[in-house]
């Protein structure tokens, strides 16, 4: 009978392992609460207990990291609203695409100084306008120092998952990032692949110098519509192949898709699976609570807040073997993978 049951529990342990838990990055800090990238954000995610924080970096003409989702800056400061740069709004060509506005590459990093950080999702997100103009853009250093403060206080290692922004734009005007973005980092002291750190890009060129520079994790970003900006021939839907993968695999721990790239309306599409057999972990992105970023079967029209089942679809997402989670709101995705009894 003893041997029976001890057959029986060996049978269920190997036909169904435990999961590990995805560990969650606060994407563009506590950025469902506070105005994006500002260091009041990454402090509130930290203190709400997300594993990692992520800074969208991007340069000062005098090559200076800032955190900013892009370089185009008026939709997420008040630098409309200072006349002594007006004349610095121009257009550009970004990536290919068109963009209109004021560029960080365009000031020093004196000059961003004067500016104040705006919340860039007004309409849906209201509650967060109180803060507008109350925080300056950060630097990544200040990112950096944060951290370690905040380890200092709470005795936990924070991870920083740091995404280089249009790097092949920015290499082509004399700004790329690996120098100061590995100097800094190696300046904290992170270094090998041991190290919290994973760095990311939508680019392959860029990870790939930084590969041959660094050992520390790298996360090649993805998208279920065109391709690496740095790679006009190439398309994400080509990378993401069985042999796309294994090509990732040689320069990249990791890929970074968004949610509904591994779970469908019918159930999961399988790319969680097919990363991992090439040895690559699975970082999805973005997981928010409002109704208009939730899957028809998560939404809550009648929800006053605008806000869906969004522990019902951490869960979900979880469930397909996802190795971590970017989310907007930290501690409520930590809260749907731990609930309370």
């Amino acid at each position: 009978m003893l041997q029976t049951i001890a057959i029986l529990l060996l049978t269920l342990a190997t036909a169904a392992p435990v999961m590990a838990e995805p560990f969650i990055i606060a994407h563009r800090g506590a950025s469902g609460e506070r105005p994006e990238h500002t260091l009041a954000g990454y402090e509130r995610a930290i203190d709400q207990g997300a594993d990692y924080i992520e800074p969208d970096l991007v340069l000062t003409s005098d090559g200076i990291l800032v955190a900013r989702h892009e370089n185009e800056i008026g939709g997420t400061t008040d630098v409309a609203d200072h006349p002594e740069f007006a004349a610095r709004r121009t257009s550009k060509t970004i990536d290919g695409q068109p963009v209109t506005g004021w560029f960080t590459e365009d000031f020093t990093l004196a000059e961003l100084r004067t500016l104040r950080a705006r919340e860039r999702l007004a309409e849906l997100r209201s509650a967060n306008s109180r803060f507008n103009d109350l925080y300056p853009i950060p630097t990544f250093e200040e990112i950096l120092k944060l951290v370690r403060a905040k380890e200092a206080e709470t005795g936990r290692r924070i991870g920083l998952y740091p995404e280089t922004k249009h790097p092949g734009y920015f290499a082509g005007i004399g700004l790329p990032h690996q120098a100061p973005l590995l100097a800094l980092l190696g300046k904290y002291g992170y270094q090998t692949e041991a190290d919290p750190v994973f760095i990311q890009s939508f680019e392959v060129g860029n990870l790939k110098a930084l590969r041959a520079l660094s050992r520390l994790r790298l996360i090649q970003l993805v998208y279920s519509e065109g391709g690496p900006a740095d790679e006009p021939g190439v398309t994400y839907a080509d990378m993401l192949t069985t042999q796309g993968l294994k090509q990732i695999a040689d320069y990249a721990d990791g890929i970074g898709p968004a949610t509904a790239m591994v779970l469908a309306p019918e159930g999961p599409t399988g790319l969680v699976e097919r990363a991992h057999q090439a040895g690559l972990e699975v970082h999805v992105w973005t997981l928010r609570m409002e109704n208009g970023f939730l899957p028809a079967a998560f939404q809550r029209p009648d929800d006053p807040q605008g806000r869906g089942d969004f522990s019902g679809y951490v869960r979900a997402v979880a469930r397909t073997g996802v190795d971590a989670m970017f989310s907007d709101f930290p501690k409520q995705a930590r809260d749907a993978l731990n609930p309370a009894p």
